[in-house]
C-alpha cells in the first residue's frame, strides 16, 4: 500500500494512524502541497479534487480520509466498523461530524495560525468550543464514541481535536475529551500527529 499524505494534514494523519493501528505495511509518499504537487496531473489522476490523503492498494485507489478508514476497516474486518445497522449508523454519524463540525471548527482555527487561512477566528473558535462541549457531554460514562471499544469514529475525530490548541482552542475545560485523546494515544501502534508551535501551543 501507498499513502499519499502531508505531515501537517489532520485528514492524512487519520489514514496514517489507522494503517499503523492495523499494523499494515505501507509506503508514505509525501505530497509537497506548498509546491503545488497536489494540483499536478499525476496527482489529479489519483484524486481529481487535488486533496490528500490518497491510498493506493494495488489497482485500487481510495481518496478522502473517511473513505480510507471505511475501506481499511471493511478490508481488515474486526470491530473497527460495526456490522449491525445501528452501530454502523452511529459510526457514520461521527464520520460526518469529522467532515463537518471538526473541519469547520478546530481544523479551520488551526489553519489560521498555521497557514494564514482567511477564516473568521472568533467564529471558528466558537464552533470548536460548541463541538468540544458536545463531545464532552457524549463521553460522560463512556470511553469511546461508539460502543465499548475503539472504532473508526474515534480515529476520524482524534487528529484535529488533539491539535485544537494550535488554533487557540483551549482543551482545559474538557477533561473527558482530554482523557479520550489519551486513550487513543495509548493504543498499540499509535503514531502522533505532528505538533507545531503556534497558537496556544506556541
Amino acid at each position: 500500500m501507498k499513502l499519499h499524505y502531508h505531515p501537517l494534514s489532520g485528514n492524512a494523519h487519520r489514514a496514517r494512524l489507522f494503517l499503523s493501528l492495523l499494523a499494515l505495511p505501507h509506503e508514505l509518499v509525501e505530497v509537497d502541497l506548498m509546491a503545488g504537487a497536489h494540483k499536478r496531473p499525476e496527482f489529479l489522476a489519483l484524486n481529481p479534487f487535488g486533496q490528500v490523503p490518497v491510498l493506493e492498494d494495488g489497482d485500487v485507489v481510495i481518496p478522502e480520509s473517511t473513505a480510507i478508514l471505511i475501506y481499511l476497516a471493511k478490508k481488515q474486518g474486526g470491530a473497527w466498523l460495526p456490522e449491525d445497522a445501528q452501530g454502523a449508523a452511529a459510526v457514520q454519524r461521527w464520520l460526518a461530524v469529522a467532515s463537518g463540525e471538526v473541519a469547520y471548527g478546530p481544523a479551520a482555527a488551526r489553519l489560521i495560525n498555521l497557514l494564514g487561512a482567511k477564516f473568521n477566528a472568533e467564529e471558528v473558535i466558537a464552533r470548536a468550543h460548541t463541538l468540544l462541549a458536545r463531545l464532552e457531554a457524549h463521553l460522560d460514562g463512556r470511553d469511546w464514541l461508539v460502543g465499548t471499544r475503539p472504532t473508526i469514529a474515534d480515529i476520524a475525530i482524534y487528529s484535529y481535536v488533539a491539535r485544537a490548541p494550535e488554533g487557540n482552542v483551549d482543551l482545559v475545560a474538557y477533561p473527558r475529551v482530554k482523557a479520550f485523546l489519551a486513550r487513543i494515544e495509548g493504543l498499540p501502534g499509535f503514531v502522533p500527529f505532528v505538533s507545531t508551535p503556534v497558537g496556544l501551543s506556541a
